[in-house]
């Protein structure tokens, strides 16, 4: 009977934590003349496809962005974040312990400083208003928890695994290479996703670094439907709705991987 209770009150809880994406899609095939009935309708019954006609015709190139980004913020974070987590792991150099409190304090900085300082640094390079530009950005949002992430893992591996690949003359970077980052397959799932489920759902380093130029990520498409005498809310929710699909994908087909990831070194043998 405890059981049943728990069960139920799980699943009130996850109700309610996920009515409002059950919200995002009833709106979405919502027409314009019913978006203020009082009451609301629960369900779409006059459903309509015109949120996602405008999705197809003007949100597109918005969404290629955001998969340009999010790629690139996967691959410069893993670049950058794995042979790091090496270093710290296994090579032990001086002042980890340092480096390891500045990356924690790294993600403590809030979204909106930095978007200031990289909009000064940009601004005298030229490089406003560019895809590149905001893929380094976000990837400094990534960096610091991906080589945390990294360190963990990589601190579980056998040390005469590594010891082995050296006695047979391997240097550090053909071990890391050969080694290390095949067996890292599970934290290298883990930081890439969230590398690229940060970008593809940033906004305030994109409207402050990119928002006029020729190349915008989604969450940008979607903010320029909302203006001061037109808010079009299905085409909103509508590019809601699409711009969730990849997210919501590659986390239900990664998720072991990032069980994995996430706990690796939690416990010491």
């Amino acid at each position: 009977m405890k059981t049943r209770w728990k069960t139920a009150l799980g699943v009130l809880l996850t109700g309610i934590m996920l009515f409002p994406v059950y919200w995002m899609v009833n709106v979405s095939f919502t027409r314009d003349q019913d978006m203020r009935k009082s009451p609301p309708d629960l369900f779409p019954v006059h459903g309509t496809l015109d949120g996602y006609r405008k999705v197809l015709g003007e949100q597109l190139p918005y969404l290629g962005t955001s998969l340009v980004i999010g790629l690139g913020t996967v691959l410069l974070t893993v670049v950058l974040a794995a042979p790091a987590g090496y270093a710290l792991a296994k090579l032990r150099p001086r002042g980890a312990g340092v480096l390891n409190f500045l990356l924690l304090a790294a993600q403590m900085i809030p979204g909106i400083i930095m978007a200031m300082g990289f909009y000064a640094i940009y601004l005298q390079l030229g490089l406003l208003q560019s895809v590149p530009g905001l893929i380094v950005a976000d990837s400094t949002l990534a960096v610091p928890f991906a080589v945390l992430v990294f360190t963990a893992f990589m601190s579980g591996i056998p040390g005469e695994l590594l010891q082995a690949a050296k006695t047979d003359g391997a240097g550090a970077l053909r071990t890391f290479w050969s080694i290390v980052l095949p067996m890292s397959r599970n934290a290298v799932v883990t930081v890439s996703l969230f590398a690229f489920l940060w970008s593809w759902s940033d906004f305030v380093l994109a409207s402050t670094l990119v928002n006029g130029g020729a190349h915008e990520p989604i969450t940008l498409g979607i903010y320029h439907y909302i203006g001061n005498n037109n808010q079009e809310w299905n085409a909103i929710m509508a590019t809601a709705v699409v711009a969730s699909l990849p997210a919501t994908v590659i986390l239900v087909l990664a998720q072991r991987y990032i069980a994995a990831g996430v706990t690796a070194g939690a416990v010491k043998d």
